[in-house]
């Protein structure tokens, strides 16, 4: 796989084009940008992803590649800590942690809560998470 810094479309900030095996960004990005775009288009190669005729498969696409994105580019500890210093406010989050904002939307839908405890990462099974947080 490779990495080009090319112009595309205004409405594009990268893409991934699994029969060149490519990602295409576009040149200029700010950091916080560019590095959540780039861990996006990563995840769409990991995946082998190619563009659907349908919007809802194109759509799980794109969310599966903002979730595992974020979850490269966002440790737990540093979200709670930034949580809680912006109170929850989603774009002052995604500033302090140096990600887009649709990365850390990403992020909080992998946190599952049950009563006064939040799961990261939750799966199948007693004891099946990656982390766990009592919160009140």
């Amino acid at each position: 796989m490779s990495v080009r810094y090319t112009p595309l479309a205004d409405d594009r900030d990268g893409e991934y084009l699994h029969h060149r095996r490519l990602i295409r960004l576009q040149p200029g990005m700010p950091r916080r940008l560019h590095r959540s775009v780039l861990a996006h288009e990563c995840a769409h190669a990991v995946f082998g992803d190619e563009p659907a005729h349908f919007g809802l498969i194109n759509a799980k696409m794109e969310q599966r590649a903002d979730e595992w994105a974020a979850l490269r580019l966002i440790d737990i500890d540093e979200y709670k800590l930034a949580e809680s210093i912006h109170s929850g406010h989603t774009d002052a989050i995604a500033l302090e942690l140096d990600v887009t904002v649709d990365l850390v939307e990403a992020f909080q839908r992998t946190l599952t809560r049950f009563g006064d405890t939040v799961y990261h990462r939750p799966r199948m099974g007693a004891g099946m998470w990656q982390h766990r947080e009592t919160v009140h």
